[in-house]
């Protein structure tokens, strides 16, 4: 069993996070309270939990319950565990690419103030993108699938919005009788996707202006006239926009192992952290600026920017942060992968286990970490509610 890390997220906000709370008070929202609250309180007393007794050694000990909060560094392995189950099942036989939607720095600025507008921007304008670009006869004129993952963080967790974009490498003819593969070992054209994803990010952003969905604080405050966000925007026609292709995966278990790495992870985990200590936060972090082994380097911050920095990063209440995009849209992905396994001769996938006969020996909640045995419980306590300890040994 892995021990619990020296340092957690929840320590610097236990430690911390009262006073820095205070002192923030009318600058945080709620759903960022909600988060520091979440992850203090996950597996602790304070939300309640069970004794658990293993039928084989006869060890007992506590069990506290998780958050379940997704942007708490403990809950997300076996959230993460639950998806890639449910996603087994969509793979395809083919090769699999990895592109990388990135906004620039003057956009991710007044992303913070917008994030659903922005970031729901990002996420439909890069499908959009990579929709159009694949469906020309002049690139590879199919109608191709992708699953997108938001991450707004970079490794210093300085805001940093970008979207990873999984994409089956081919799609369907126009008449949905062919599969047509791409070019093995390429894609799309980067410079292609750029292009149109700059072009049709701008239009979308100017659209939302006009129709009054943006807002602006501080130094951005102009930026709510018509002519100062005219003016502001036209720079960005210019610049470059990243758009990042990496090579084809090995093989569509590479694929998976990529998704568990990426489609659950928080701005920082757990085992990051290094100290807290007289001088601050301080934790590892990779300078993809520099080469070789000196991109690993030690970052320590004030717990107060630490905090500041980890909250950047919380989510508005009910925004989806992985999203499914033509064949794999929600509504037709089943029908639209048994057509693409026809066309390419691969067997379906095998049948749900839950379906036959083990479901009905229903695997324990519950293991021994010391014998692999299941755990019974034989008491479960509420929220604050007095518990005994485990006897002691």
């Amino acid at each position: 069993m892995q021990g619990r890390p020296a340092l957690e997220v929840a320590d610097i906000f236990r430690v911390h996070g009262p006073a820095w709370r205070d002192a923030q008070r009318g600058h945080l929202s709620l759903a960022q309270v909600k988060v520091m609250s979440a992850i203090t309180q996950c597996r602790t007393a304070a939300l309640g939990g069970h004794v658990l007794r293993c039928d084989g050694c006869g060890v007992e000990q506590v069990s506290y319950n998780s958050c379940r909060n997704r942007h708490c560094p403990k809950c997300q392995s076996s959230a993460a565990k639950r998806w890639l189950d449910a996603r087994q099942a969509d793979l395809l036989p083919v090769e699999y690419y990895h592109v990388v939607f990135t906004l620039p720095a003057p956009i991710a600025d007044i992303a913070y103030y917008n994030k659903a507008v922005v970031y729901g921007l990002l996420f439909d304008v890069a499908a959009e993108t990579l929709l159009t670009i694949a469906r020309d006869p002049k690139h590879l004129g199919a109608a191709i699938g992708a699953t997108l993952v938001l991450h707004t963080w970079g490794s210093a967790l300085t805001h940093h919005p970008h979207v990873h974009g999984i994409v089956p490498g081919g799609g369907l003819s126009p008449d949905g009788k062919r599969w047509i593969a791409c070019r093995p070992g390429f894609f799309l054209s980067v410079r292609v996707l750029s292009r149109l994803f700059r072009r049709r990010f701008l239009e979308q952003l100017q659209q939302q202006h006009r129709a009054g969905q943006l807002h602006f604080f501080g130094e951005q405050a102009n930026l709510a006239d018509a002519g100062n966000f005219v003016r502001w925007i036209a720079p960005l026609r210019q610049c470059e926009w990243v758009v990042y292709a990496k090579r084809p995966f090995a093989g569509p278990q590479a694929v998976l192992a990529y998704l568990s790495r990426y489609t659950h992870r928080v701005a920082i985990s757990n085992n990051r952290l290094l100290a807290m200590d007289a001088r601050g936060v301080t934790f590892r972090w990779k300078d993809y600026r520099a080469k070789g082994n000196t991109r690993h380097k030690a970052m320590t911050l004030s717990p107060q920017e630490f905090m500041r920095r980890f909250l950047l990063h919380v989510l508005p209440g009910g925004f989806h942060r992985i999203r499914h995009y033509g064949l794999l849209a929600n509504g037709n992905r089943r029908n639209n992968l048994a057509l693409a396994r026809e066309l390419l001769c691969a067997p379906p996938p095998p049948p749900d286990e839950a379906a036959g006969e083990e479901s009905a020996v229903p695997a324990p909640t519950f293991v021994c970490a010391h014998c692999g045995r299941t755990m019974v419980v034989l008491q479960v306590f509420l929220r604050d509610a007095s518990i005994r300890g485990p006897p002691p040994t």
